[in-house]
């Protein structure tokens, strides 16, 4: 599926977003490393682009994962490029009917409420289409900007997570925000963009 919002989108992250994704996370390396996941295990996360492109087709087609592009059109007149990747995962349906959004931006590109945007869209295909009835985000207590992301889609604090990923090279704390669907009756999208649009005027 493809997701749209004015000129930011989302789309299934396929084989062919090896060269963007790869330039694109070399650009930005340093702004990235201290919020990447990383394995305890030496050796045992994916090792290149398109083992972690296998593997989450096999997540995807088992229906417990949604692996995006984040997408910008820049132009009319050309296709929208490749900025950035969101991630919605764990995904459990029965009694629980819950899931967890990760993402990362270019930082080219940061400040502009792509992000935002692209966690709202996931959000509501979440809620509406999937009918999920809680959405999850979990950030480090150090990632200013993601936190700024939870409180502009009012994402509600659910507490902290002592060592709860292991993220550059170690087990971090994490604080958990989290989303149900009658705390967003209208989704996420709308509220966010009539927000944004009373700051802008």
């Amino acid at each position: 599926m493809h997701l749209e919002s004015g000129d930011i989108g989302l789309r299934p992250l396929t084989r062919r977003d090896e060269r963007a994704w790869s330039e694109t996370r070399r650009r930005n390396e340093h702004w990235l490393r201290p919020w990447d996941a990383t394995s305890p295990v030496p050796g045992a996360g994916p090792s290149s682009y398109r083992e972690m492109c296998r593997s989450l087709t096999r997540q995807a087609k088992a229906g417990t994962s949604l692996p995006f592009a984040i997408t910008l059109r820049e132009s009319v007149l050309r296709e929208p490029r490749f900025v950035g990747q969101l991630t919605v995962s764990s995904i459990v349906y029965g009694a629980f009917r819950s899931c967890t959004i990760g993402y990362w931006i270019d930082s080219a590109v940061a400040g502009r409420n792509i992000t935002p945007t692209a966690v709202a869209l996931a959000a509501d295909y979440c809620f509406f289409e999937l009918r999920l009835h809680r959405v999850e985000i979990n950030i480090r207590p150090e990632n200013a900007p993601s936190l700024r992301i939870v409180e502009k889609l009012g994402f509600r604090y659910e507490g902290e997570r002592p060592r709860y990923l292991h993220i550059d090279g170690d087990w971090r704390d994490h604080l958990s925000f989290a989303l149900t669907a009658e705390e967003a009756p209208r989704g996420v999208l709308a509220p966010f963009l009539e927000k944004s649009e009373d700051v802008a005027g």
